[in-house]
């Protein structure tokens, strides 16, 4: 099989010479024709035995994309290209054929070919045979090196580095193997042997032609030669003899050069200067991590130029060794390279060049992730292949530093960035004495997680999306806390052993995958250690059942047990009787079921004093947080817990008070108010209409607040931190929630303002006044209770007497005892109302006088005083009721409108409408009669 193949092409190959070269001229005779026949047949074997590697790459792909475009191009109609694509397609398919490649490429090239009957019987012309090697290196200019190209891409790779894939353009041929591919043209002359007298006869006319050329020429100063000479050593940015620089940024050139040459080396002088300002900045050392992984791969391309710049020395040294003098032009015009073609292969590196010059111009005042940004917009914005291709190459190595500075970040919660590249920022402040925007105090855990580290969007590169990074975020502050605030770093050196991975450029679904699982592990572990190290949902639930009043029985022993003790001055108690009062408390309720630890953190204390105050106004409780609980309780959240549980202990103390008097009430209309019902009868009845009101107001009030709001809240609170995918950040953002909710709808929308100092034109405000008019009516009833008692006491006193001279056999009574019954003293009333006067006393109210009135008063003055004191009393709480219902009513809120429904469910008040600053108006005007304040509004 292989003798026959062998003999198949050589008749083929005989054939072949045959057609070109004609066996017998006029004046040859056998001999010779048959000698050059030989040798043409052995100069041709020789090409084919020596394998040559061809000047285009061997893609199959590649040959039928130029057949196409060809067809394309010169048939207006797409049935031709579509034929051949039909065609291309079968000859795929065909598995005896092994060089498709080779024929594609073989009819593109006749495609491309003159009609050969004019040549065919006649003997080829010296200036073919001289011409064959140039057109192979005219059609191949030198890359880098020994670089190939490759087919599917068009990049050209090998040992000139990343710029070979930078400089290449698709379907560029490739500088042809010197090892074995030239041959001298005395060999072609063996081979051939000497030509027929027509082709002595064309070669004389194209040699005068070149020749009357060259006489036209004028000679050039200095010559081409002298400039190809000096060429290489411009392209890289050195001075030579007839191209020296003046200057980093100009290049001077002969001024007695004509303009086509002038033109030419302007444009190689382009790529010179480029790189000698390019080579400036790759070899300083300014900037960032980043911004010297961007001087280093700026280097490397440079390198893989200096590849390009060495190859074209090669070529120009060839061609000026094998250029004759003797010939016009000093033999430029024949030599292989000319500064034509130098200006050609040097194109695509310029265009790289300027490339790179662009970005260093964008990169001044840039580092980190906006140089990253400004690189990734040259490869997802810019429309041409080159532009993409060569950024993206540059991003590979860019990127490495932020990449490195990631994956710290993510498995070890740590951030390296000496150099404030990265988009996480860490704030070296004293955080702990810092305030904030609304004047919250920092401190504790809050300010690890909080304000150590800052997320900084203008460095977030565009390669990852914003909601990318803030997920980046967490995971490393989390792992950060976990280190440092829990105290758990065996976990995170354990985890970061475990987990870390090598991230880089282009690698998308590592990445991802990568931080989502980072993400989730680091949540989980986080949650965890706060649920069950920490017990976070367990001091919640303490804070809701203590400050909040959710443990009723513990409230209710609390408050009968203080009772006593409160209504002295303030400055007469002392906190140790408070926690003793506290510790009975906790052991006769439910509380004492609850861990120590939780008890151990409830304290009793009491606020700052001031003249005149009372216990009830500086009593209050708190609850005792500590790392790293306190990331979600803050300080600032402690407080808005103390503001809401000293109003609900303001309430709750109004309700005691109004129960324990209508309970004495009760107790007292079955004896002694049944006893002085003429007199004082329809005055009761009247007062315990009024306190009804007061007490389904303060429970309506109550009910409400604990009910509407917090349980409702506490419900809402308890689902989102049950979710899950909840992370810390959503537990701190829940929980601010929750507590905006009790405050602004429980406090009746006084969170709103702002913290406008100007109270009278809030609901939380008119709470107020309205809770001392029913202390201060509670008072006046407990001296109309001390009346009816000494009016009591006088008639038992006088009943008495008489009894006494009766059995005597005196008159029962005289006109002398008559006097003295008609003007009771103010003892008798000191002793029948002596718990009125100093139980719940409230000399903080505007209506002080309460408490003293009778004093020094006749019969036919205190009592008269006393119902005027009443009336007016039940006329102002109606009346502020009133104005309270009628602003609830317009609220925006369901449950605050529902508040108001359920106070007036009988429409028994009159819901008024008023203006802000007249209420203000009104409050003053009230206050005007006493002095301020229950308790310290400033606590509440």
């Amino acid at each position: 099989m292989s003798d026959d193949r062998e003999r198949r092409i050589d008749d083929a190959l005989s054939s072949l010479v045959d057609a070109l070269i004609p066996r017998r001229h006029t004046d040859d005779d056998d001999d010779i024709s048959d000698n050059r026949h030989e040798n043409a047949l052995d100069f041709v074997k020789g090409i084919i035995d020596s394998q040559v590697a061809p000047a285009v790459i061997s893609d199959v792909n590649h040959a039928s994309d130029l057949i196409k475009k060809k067809l394309i191009r010169n048939s207006p109609s797409p049935d031709k290209a579509l034929r051949f694509s039909n065609l291309y397609a079968r000859l795929l398919t065909q598995p005896v054929l092994s060089q498709k490649w080779a024929i594609l490429h073989l009819l593109y090239q006749l495609a491309d070919s003159n009609a050969p009957e004019r040549y065919a019987r006649a003997s080829p012309s010296p200036s073919f045979t001289q011409e064959a090697p140039q057109s192979n290196l005219e059609a191949a200019p030198p890359l880098v090196g020994s670089s190939l190209l490759n087919s599917r891409t068009g990049r050209v790779t090998g040992d000139g580095g990343a710029f070979v894939d930078a400089f290449s353009q698709m379907g560029l041929h490739k500088l042809p193997d010197h090892g074995g591919s030239r041959w001298s043209r005395g060999e072609v002359n063996v081979a051939f042997g000497p030509l027929g007298e027509s082709g002595k006869e064309r070669s004389s006319s194209v040699m005068t032609k070149m020749g009357l050329l060259a006489q036209n020429h004028p000679p050039l100063n200095p010559p081409e030669a002298s400039l190809l000479r000096d060429l290489p050593f411009t392209l890289q940015g050195l001075s030579s003899t007839n191209l020296p620089f003046a200057s980093i940024s100009s290049l001077m050139l002969p001024p007695t050069l004509p303009f086509p040459i002038i033109s030419l080396l302007h444009t190689l002088a382009e790529p010179s200067l480029l790189y000698r300002g390019l080579s400036a900045f790759a070899q300083s050392v300014e900037g960032g991590l980043v911004g010297q992984s961007l001087r280093a791969a700026l280097g490397e391309e440079l390198r893989a130029y200096l590849g390009l710049v060495a190859a074209l020395e090669g070529e120009i040294r060839c061609a000026l060794a094998m250029a004759e003098v003797n010939e016009p032009r000093g033999g430029i015009g024949k030599a292989a390279v000319t500064l034509k073609r130098c200006v050609v292969w040097t194109r695509e590196a310029t265009m790289g060049l300027r490339l790179m010059s662009l970005m260093v111009e964008k990169s001044k005042s840039k580092k980190g992730g906006q140089l990253i940004s400004m690189i990734h917009g040259f490869s997802s914005s810019h429309g041409d292949p080159f532009v993409g291709a060569f950024a993206e190459r540059l991003l590979m190595h860019v990127t490495r530093p932020f990449y490195d500075m990631l994956r710290q970040w993510i498995y070890d919660g740590e951030l390296s960035d000496p150099h404030f590249e990265f988009f996480v920022l860490e704030q070296h402040s004293n955080i702990d004495t810092e305030t904030n925007g609304d004047g919250r105090a920092r401190g504790g855990a809050t300010s690890v997680w909080e304000y150590k580290y800052r997320l900084d969007e203008e460095m977030i590169p565009s390669i990852i999306t914003k909601d990318f990074a803030k997920k980046v975020f967490l995971i490393g502050k989390s792992l950060n806390f976990i280190r440092y605030g829990c105290g758990d770093s065996a976990w995170v050196e354990g985890y970061s052993k475990a987990a870390s991975k090598e991230l880089r450029y282009g690698d998308t679904a590592t990445l991802e995958t990568s931080i989502d699982e980072a993400y989730k592990a680091t949540m989980a572990r986080l949650i965890h250690l706060m649920a069950d190290k920490f017990k976070l949902f367990e001091h919640l639930k303490a804070l809701k059942k203590y400050l909040l009043l959710g443990q009723g029985d513990f409230i209710a022993l609390l408050m009968e047990n203080l009772s006593s003790n409160l209504d002295r001055p303030a400055n007469t108690l002392y906190r140790h009787n408070l926690t003793a009062q506290l510790e009975h408390a906790i052991r006769g309720s439910n509380a004492q079921f609850d861990s120590p630890d939780v008890l151990r953190r409830l304290d009793a204390r009491m606020l700052e004093l001031s003249h005149g105050e009372i216990g009830w106004d500086v009593f209050t409780l708190e609850y005792k947080i500590d790392a790293p609980v306190d990331v979600i309780v803050t300080p600032y959240g402690s407080r808005q817990y103390l503001k809401v549980f000293n109003f609900l202990w303001r309430v709750k103390r109004v309700e005691f008070a109004l129960g324990s008097t209508w309970r004495r009430y009760m107790t007292g209309a079955r004896g002694v108010l049944a006893s002085v019902a003429d007199k004082v009868g329809a005055d009761w009845k009247i007062a315990r209409c009024c306190v009804a009101e007061m007490i389904h107001f303060v429970c309506q009030l109550q009910y409400y607040i604990l009910f509407e709001v917090i349980e409702s809240s506490w419900d809402t609170l308890q689902v989102a931190m049950g979710k899950p995918e909840c992370t810390l950040d959503d537990l701190i953002e829940e929980h601010a929630r929750y507590l905006q909710a009790i405050t602004h709808k429980g406090l009746l929308g006084n969170a709103r303002a702002g913290g406008n100092t100007s109270k009278e034109e809030g609901f939380l405000a008119q709470l107020h006044e309205i809770l001392k008019i029913m202390l201060a009516y509670k008072d006046a009833v407990d001296g109309l209770y001390s009346f009816s008692v000494a009016e009591f006491t006088r008639r038992q006193e006088a009943t008495a007497k008489i009894e006494t001279r009766t059995a005597q056999g005196k008159w029962g009574i005289t006109e002398q005892d008559e006097e003295e019954l008609s003007s009771p003293s103010s003892a008798a009333m000191g002793r029948g109302g002596g718990r009125g006067q100093g139980s719940e006393s409230l000399n903080s109210t505007p209506f002080s006088g309460a408490n003293n009135f009778g004093i020094g008063l006749g019969e036919d003055q205190m009592l008269p005083s006393l119902r005027q004191r009443l009336k007016h009393l039940s006329s102002d709480f109606r009346a502020r009721v009133n104005i309270l219902l009628g602003d609830l009513a317009y609220q925006p809120d369901v449950d605050m409108r529902f508040l108001g429904v359920v106070m007036n469910f009988n429409d028994v008040y009159n819901p008024i409408r008023r203006k802000m600053h007249k209420s203000g108006q009104r409050d003053k005007k009230s206050k005007a009669g006493g002095s301020s304040g229950v308790s310290k509004d400033s606590a509440a």
